[in-house]
């Protein structure tokens, strides 16, 4: 049975989330510096399935992960491994503040996917959020002026790919247990990044391993939050909260990488910050629609 709404539950829950994510940016970014990607997203899969182990045996063991929809869970892991391998790899490339301000567009693509999968409606303020969200990006990117830097190019894909992966955990946890969609994803994504994890494999230096850990945690547990936050609200309210991880991950970046901010890189950001803003504008919700939910 679905949680009863709220946002107050969802924004806690998502606290958490953006906590877990802040923490696997710096993991990774220590972790990509010596090892191959594909290897950090095997290594985080695996200990993070051993860490998430306990709850699954007090949710009733692997029976009690079993489900009816096997290609949901499947299709989702699949384009979710595929965006956090290019987000990491974008990690290597473009400086934190920049890709976490181009990452953040994520909403924007989830209230796209909401419309076409989940039935919501696109209303005035969500288009309005979409076109801030797009100048954002631009700015950010500012085609034309010299090169566009591929790093660019490869979160923006991240973010389409995480997007469809919200819309799809939003649409499972109408079906499935939180517990139950995190084990499927550490599952899946152990399997299809096997074999080029093992290709690029070389032994971790032990200093190394702390950071290993880190980013299997909190690579769990931000999609743990997340999954928590989306069963309390609609995929379009809790997507945009998202974005407290822009002057966040600014900060951090100026804090532990000396990275400079532009002008170009902060007005994009605060556009796009703007724009997702506006979907969580609050509207009286009719009867009819709670039912067709």
């Amino acid at each position: 049975m679905a949680p009863t709404p709220s946002i107050p539950k969802a924004a806690f829950w998502m606290a958490l989330s953006i906590a877990s994510f802040l923490g696997m940016t710096v993991a990774g970014r220590a972790t990509t510096a010596e090892l191959n990607v594909f290897q950090v997203l095997e290594l985080r899969s695996v200990i993070g399935f051993f860490i998430l182990l306990p709850l699954v045996m007090m949710s009733g063991g692997f029976q009690a992960m079993r489900t009816q929809r096997p290609v949901a869970h499947i299709a989702r892991n699949v384009i979710h491994y595929t965006g956090q391998a290019a987000w990491l790899y974008a990690l290597t490339l473009i400086p934190l503040a920049v890709l976490i301000s181009i990452e953040v567009t994520t909403p924007i693509w989830t209230a796209i996917l909401a419309v076409i999968f989940l039935g919501e409606r696109l209303n005035r303020p969500k288009l309005a959020a979409i076109a801030l969200g797009l100048i954002g990006v631009v700015i950010i990117v500012r085609p034309g002026v010299g090169s566009v830097d591929p790093g660019h190019l490869v979160v923006l894909g991240a973010a389409a790919c995480f997007g469809i992966s919200v819309v799809t955990v939003k649409s499972l946890t109408r079906t499935d247990s939180v517990v139950r969609i995190i084990c499927w994803m550490l599952i899946v994504q152990s399997v299809v990044g096997l074999i080029p994890a093992l290709y690029t494999w070389r032994n971790p230096p032990l200093e190394l391993w702390p950071w290993i850990v880190l980013i299997a945690f909190t690579g769990m547990s931000s999609h743990f939050c997340m999954a928590r936050a989306l069963g309390y609200a609609d995929a379009t309210i809790v997507s945009p909260m998202d974005f407290l991880r822009v002057p966040l991950s600014a900060l951090i970046g100026w804090l532990l990488y000396s990275e400079q901010i532009d002008a170009f890189t902060a007005g994009g950001a605060l556009l796009i910050l703007m724009g997702n803003l506006l979907n969580l504008q609050r509207r009286q919700i009719k009867p009819a629609e709670v039912a067709a939910s």
